[in-house]
């Protein structure tokens, strides 16, 4: 396998690693993107005193905003499970023991973003 220079070496050919590998670093940097973004207008432009329920209510009230942070809860959880996933492998040597924790990390993996997304289609504002 080459290296990239640092970490974990580029996997070879055209199997699920180099697959999941690519996906890291692109998640990655959409990852960045979205989470500046969520930061720039939750905390930059709108104050503390104004991000509440009704904040987030009419944020969620458009398309645009569920479709956002639906990715970002996506870009977030699949990142995450990802890495712990690739964890997993290289220091759970035992195979019964990574099987038990592969199939608690994706019960989790699956769990949190069902509920995520659960919340984000399902979300009706009530009038305060």
């Amino acid at each position: 396998m080459a290296t990239n220079g640092a970490g974990r070496p580029r996997p070879r050919g055209s199997g699920f690693e180099l697959y999941s590998w690519l996906f890291m670093r692109i998640s990655g940097v959409l990852m960045l993107i979205f989470l500046l973004g969520h930061l720039y207008i939750m905390h930059i432009i709108n104050s503390v005193e104004v991000v509440n329920y009704n904040f987030v209510a009419a944020r969620w009230g458009t398309p645009l905003w569920r479709t956002w942070d639906l990715i970002l809860l996506l870009l977030a959880a699949l990142h995450g499970s990802n890495g712990l996933r690739i964890l997993i492998d290289d220091y759970i040597h035992s195979h019964g023991w990574r099987v038990v924790a592969l199939a608690v990390l994706y019960v989790l993996a699956i769990g949190f973003i069902l509920g995520g997304s659960l919340v984000l289609f399902t979300f009706q504002p009530v009038a305060s």
